[in-house]
């Protein structure tokens, strides 16, 4: 379905979310109306984040706000959910555009298998009424289920689209760029070079699979590094879990900065305990690349600032492999909770593969590995 004739069925002139691949349209369709004007449009930390930012335009305006996510992201507005929106709270109406990810009978990842099996369901426990959108749904669909859904509309309730795969369609693909130099799979190489047999706890998206690549390249085996496929925001907290079990072992997070600021409480919680022995790197390419590259908010933040702020006792950023390479010398001599940000461009290559192991060979081969550390 065209998404232009979608919004137009709506109708709503406020749309925040976190963008997901399964809605390339949509987001394309917004970034070329409306940019990151504020007004219209806000691209969010997490989903949570969005639900409490519509709350807020109700608020202020009295229109139904939009919410769009990919289905992941439901965990992050149970709360606000339940708990905010709801009719039995202060009945807030908000319109939800989930990409379903894992639909079933659907080839996908395997983070994305549960999920997609109880999307739908997560709705219906939450009283959302939802409409499923798929490559054949036709505009009088829409119209005629958009019209059933303003009786729950008008007494607060809360209504989900979720779109199947091509459910939506653009005739424009954005493309998003920055102006930083370095390639992140290069990155990753000298951020191995560093970190040597220490284990490596990875983000989700690219970087987890360039990291699995580069592994494969050089012969060592998936042993040392544990692949957070899933679970976007939580790789910093997972390598604090290891740091304070494993002290004598200096453990390496390797980050994205979307992930980083969809759950960024995790840098307080890293700089009140200290662990010497942690090394947070963060990606930063200002974009959601994985599923678009449309921006993020770290294009306007000072992340190392931030975490110095959080506790952080080392924080640098490189631009060029040569300060990369300056940076983890100095992490070598030092044992202090750094955080390092690497700037890096947009892209991959093309014939970039996933992971060939399943998430219990890999979650098997890195416990062993673990055991066997001080």
């Amino acid at each position: 379905m065209d998404v232009k004739v979608f919004t137009e069925i709506i109708g709503a002139d406020f749309y925040t979310g976190v963008p997901d691949s399964k809605l390339r349209p949509l987001c394309d369709y917004l970034m070329d109306r409306y940019g990151e004007d504020g007004i219209h449009h806000v691209i969010a930390a997490n989903e949570g984040n969005c639900a409490a930012l519509a709350a807020g335009y109700h608020l202020a305006t009295g229109k139904i706000p939009v919410v769009y996510m990919q289905n992941s992201g439901e965990g992050n507005i149970v709360n606000p959910a339940a708990s905010l929106l709801n009719r039995e709270v202060y009945a807030i109406p908000v319109v939800f555009i989930i990409g379903w990810r894992g639909e079933p009978g659907v080839p996908d990842e395997p983070q994305h298998t549960c999920q997609g099996r109880i999307t739908k369901k997560l709705l219906d426990v939450l009283d959302i009424q939802a409409f499923e959108v798929g490559r054949n749904t036709t505009e009088a669909e829409v119209r005629d289920t958009w019209k059933k859904m303003q009786e729950g509309i008008a007494k607060g309730k809360q209504a989900a689209f979720v779109i199947r795969k091509d459910g939506l369609s653009y005739k424009k693909s954005i493309q998003y760029t920055n102006n930083f130099s370095m390639v992140r799979e290069i990155a990753i190489r000298q951020i191995l070079d560093a970190s040597g047999t220490d284990p490596v706890v990875c983000t989700t998206g690219k970087a987890s699979r360039e990291l699995f690549e580069e592994r494969k390249r050089r012969g060592q085996g998936h042993r040392y590094d544990f692949l957070t496929v899933g679970s976007m925001g939580h790789s910093s907290s997972v390598a604090l879990g290891i740091a304070l079990q494993k002290p004598e072992a200096t453990v390496w997070c390797i980050d994205g900065d979307g992930a980083m600021l969809m759950h960024m409480g995790a840098l307080a919680v890293i700089g009140r305990y200290l662990p010497g022995n942690l090394v947070h790197v963060v990606i930063n390419n200002s974009a959601h690349e994985s599923v678009g590259g449309m921006p993020t908010a770290a294009g306007s933040m000072d992340i190392t600032a931030a975490a110095k702020a959080c506790g952080y006792s080392y924080v640098a950023s490189a631009s060029s492999y040569e300060e990369l390479d300056a940076v983890l010398k100095e992490v070598k001599t030092q044992k202090k909770p750094f955080m390092i940000e690497v700037k890096c461009m947009l892209g991959a290559r093309e014939d970039l593969g996933r992971p060939t192991t399943s998430a219990l060979e890999n979650k098997r081969e890195f416990m062993e590995y673990l055991a066997g550390l001080a």
